[in-house]
């Protein structure tokens, strides 16, 4: 009786979990659910700060004696630094180890970020930046990477619903806590809550990853030389074009040179190149490519999203900062909450019709926002909120099942690195595109609205007949008016373009294949 082979599991308790044996996962741990909280930990810390500085910049050029225009630099420095970085964190990881990178990586970000806290001026704090944006750049790779390795196949689904709380929740409520933060203590205090967040994931990190097999891996120096040639051209472009006129300027035009000749010889370099810096057999993988257009997307809907809605609240609304950092709260709530139940939905549906269920919450909700209007009250933004952080949620998840579910796991490190990298790019090229949306159409708007306001308009004559008599103080306001509501509809017209982007990703879904 004891020869006898152990009778298989009935689909049910396969689905459950229960009575089912998991496969074994590629990376074995003593303590999965220790060393995933730390990573996720240091996850959240990274990413906070790729919003949580924005409210406090006002504040930052007070202090450093810096323009408005120069302040940016504190975030184009940190954004060209962590994509060109990016790319490095498979090679590194091979060749130094993931524990060594990751604990590293911690150390950096940390002594950079108090670094940045104590600068006395714009040149200290770029520079610090661009170090912390270096050093931050693995952290949310190797997290996703180290999440995939250390699960069996089975509870995949659960570990990148558990990634994507942090990757999406985290950009939500930095504006929120960068906003108390400042408001309450002081800007340097935006990068001094690192400090805490980066001690306790750091000793969970050094005790709970193993070391493992170095890979001797050669470095293709001028592989690599182009696509940072690439990225950060790209990167650069997406950040300065609005203050610089776009290709009006000669530095846009040679920023958009220097990113097609760069994109274009590192293709041709790796295509023939032994040893590529990217191997692009990894490409071959449809379910890859195919995670990489929708991870695009999804990057500039969601911090497109992010962008416009604190000007909108505060500039139009007339929201504090704090208050709009609490009507914007509820829409990590939605993430959260979706991401719990699409973590144990997709191992038991077909994670396409998930992904295509999120995109139709998400396609709604910006239906919802394009109703919005200047004198509303904050009930129309959560419910939105929430249902586009609900639909969100539901796409990340599957989405990140489906595009890792086939790749080989020797291309994994490479490929979670150019995953975080599309996405960050197109969360650039969104915020830039809803930038330009927003500057020309708020002009073009004014015109429009302004050319109704003659003698014979009713709107004159009823609401402010002074205008009609040539009283400058009544033309300013006029003009205030008129520019608050040309505003509110370029919005409208944003929410607009991000709903079509939404609708237009749903074909690809056929073009994906169900894991097995």
């Amino acid at each position: 009786m004891d020869d006898l082979p152990p009778a298989p599991s009935s689909p049910a308790s396969a689905a459950s979990g229960k009575g089912a044996t998991l496969s074994p996962p590629a990376l074995k741990v003593a303590y999965p659910g220790l060393l995933t909280a730390s990573i996720m930990l240091a996850t959240v810390m990274q990413v906070l700060d790729t919003t949580i500085a924005n409210v406090a910049l006002p504040h930052m050029a007070a202090s450093l004696n810096a323009t408005q225009e120069e302040i940016t630099w504190v975030l184009t420095s940190y954004i060209v630094a962590s994509a060109i970085a990016t790319p490095l964190t498979g090679w590194v990881a091979d060749r130094v180890g993931r524990r060594m990178v990751f604990v590293g990586s911690i150390i950096g970000f940390v002594l950079s970020s108090m670094l940045c806290g104590i600068s006395t001026s714009l040149p200290e704090m770029v520079v610090f930046r661009i170090f912390q944006g270096i050093f931050g750049a693995a952290l949310i790779p190797l997290s996703q990477a180290l999440l995939l390795d250390i699960n069996p196949r089975e509870r995949i689904g659960q570990a990148m619903a558990i990634y994507g709380m942090g990757i999406m929740v985290g950009p939500i409520i930095g504006p929120t806590l960068g906003g108390y933060l400042t408001e309450v203590f002081n800007w340097r205090y935006v990068f001094f809550i690192n400090l805490p967040l980066g001690a306790i994931a750091l000793l969970g990190v050094a005790a709970f990853i193993p070391r493992e097999e170095i890979k001797l891996r050669r470095f293709d120096i001028m592989g690599f030389g182009l696509l940072a040639l690439a990225v950060g051209s790209l990167q650069l472009m997406l950040d300065r074009g609005q203050s610089a006129g776009w290709f009006d300027a000669f530095e846009i035009q040679l920023y958009f040179g220097l990113m097609l000749s760069g994109f274009w010889a590192f293709v041709i370099h790796c295509w023939g190149a032994k040893d590529p810096f990217v191997d692009l057999a990894m490409f071959r993988d449809r379910n890859f490519v195919m995670g990489l257009v929708f991870i695009f997307v999804i990057g500039m809907t969601l911090f497109s999203g992010l962008a416009l809605l604190p000007p909108l609240l505060q500039k139009i609304m007339g929201y504090p900062v704090i208050e709009t950092g609490l009507v914007m709260a509820p829409r990590g709530v939605g993430t959260m909450l979706s991401m719990v139940i699409v973590g144990r939905l997709v191992g038991r549906f077909d994670p396409r019709l998930l992904v295509g269920f999120g995109l139709c919450m998400t396609a709604w909700s910006l239906l919802l926002m394009e109703g919005f209007e200047s004198g509303m009250n904050a009930r129309p933004i959560i419910v939105s909120g929430v249902m586009q952080g609900f639909g969100l949620g539901f796409v990340f998840v599957p989405l990140s099942t489906l595009t890792f579910a086939t790749i080989a796991q020797r291309f994994r490190g490479d490929a979670t690195a150019m995953f975080s990298l599309v996405r960050n790019v197109g969360s650039g090229v969104g915020i830039s595109l809803v930038t330009v949306t927003l500057s020309r159409m708020s002009t073009v708007n004014h015109e429009e609205i302004a050319s109704t306001l003659t003698a014979q308009a009713p709107a004159v004559r009823n609401t402010l007949p002074q205008l009609l008599e040539g009283s400058r103080l009544y033309a300013a306001i006029a003009d205030q008016l008129v520019s608050r509501e040309a505003a509110m509809i370029a919005y409208v017209d944003n929410f607009a373009l991000m709903l079509v982007l939404t609708l237009a990703v749903i074909p690809i879904l056929l073009l994906l294949r169900r894991p097995t």
